[in-house]
């Protein structure tokens, strides 16, 4: 039994997935962040983490399983604790347990889990076609006033006498006076011209974010064609190719997968108001599962199964 399998799907849709007498993975939504020394953008995710505090079955994963494989709940319960016995034993062993996209558990000297996790895929569902990406970094200018400070030494005494006898005084203190002013004048034009400058280079910098968020999807590039029998368009099982804020860009998802021979389809805008394309329905979640394995391995390795029932 393909135990990571199972979990991984849960972990789209629940922020907790418990394995009974085991311990629970569980995962918390950071928002999206920017590394300021590579410039590099990262989308919001979901981190996973482990707890082996939580054992109590809450039923959620057998059930799962129950409905997948078309066996009795208690059947399913019954395989998981099979299994549990023999991760145990091997982490017993010194062994370490690899849970496929989800992340490593071994024990450590206190015989205590430690869970090291694996970031291949995003786990939500939120941030589905976003990928990381670089911006320039805008280069600044830096300008230095140098200011000299002027300091009267030696005063100047103006009587009648030498104001008659020396007038050139007075004209060359207006004259400096007027220089001063002018200068002040020309050093605060020069700055608000950085200033401006620097604004219209932070703005650009923004609008180009923006463009970016706003157009990250999956690419739209040609991809090797795939072959998957998909006849059936019914059912509450659906494989979810992408999420599209802008339509147009939903529809070419749809034709390209349609030439590569999927039959894929909208179904309509979710909650956040982005357009979702499925490679196809299925009537069970058996069938579902053992499609979304061969897409991830031929074509998508992000796919992902929605249980919804379709109006």
């Amino acid at each position: 039994m393909q135990l990571e399998t199972y979990i991984s799907d849960l972990l789209y849709r629940y922020e907790c997935v418990t394995i009974p007498e085991f311990g629970a993975f569980l995962t918390q939504r950071v928002s999206a962040t920017i590394d300021e020394d590579s410039h590099t953008f990262y989308a919001p995710k979901k981190v996973l983490s482990f707890n082996e505090q939580i054992q109590k079955n809450d039923g959620l994963l057998a059930n799962y399983i129950a409905e997948v494989e078309k066996i009795p709940f208690e059947t399913a319960n019954k395989k998981i604790e099979k299994r549990v016995r023999l991760l145990k034993s091997y982490l017993t062993q010194g062994e370490t347990l690899t849970f496929k996209n989800i992340g490593d558990l071994v024990f450590n000297q206190e015989g205590k889990i430690l869970f090291e996790p694996t970031y291949e895929l995003n786990y939500l569902t939120d941030s589905f076609g976003l990928s990381q990406f670089e911006v320039p970094s805008i280069a600044r200018e830096e300008h230095k006033e140098v200011v000299e400070d002027i300091e009267k030494v030696i005063p100047i005494g103006v009587t009648p006498e030498k104001r008659k006898a020396k007038p050139y005084l007075k004209y060359a203190a207006v004259a400096l006076i007027a220089l001063t002013l002018g200068g002040m004048a020309a050093s605060n034009f020069y700055v608000n011209k950085i200033e401006q400058h620097n604004q219209m280079a932070q703005e650009e910098a923004t609008k180009q974010l923006d463009t970016k968020i706003q157009q990250a999807t999956f690419s739209l590039n040609p991809l090797p064609a795939a072959t998957l029998n998909v006849t059936k368009q019914t059912g509450n099982y659906h494989i979810v190719a992408g999420a599209f804020r802008v339509e147009e860009n939903c529809d070419k998802r749809v034709k390209q997968l349609k030439k590569l021979g999927y039959n894929a389809r909208k179904i309509g805008v979710n909650k956040y108001g982005l357009h979702q394309v499925v490679y196809g329905s299925y009537e069970t979640g058996k069938e579902a599962l053992t499609a979304v394995r061969d897409i991830r391995k031929s074509h998508n390795k992000d796919a992902w199964i929605l249980v919804k029932k379709l109006d």
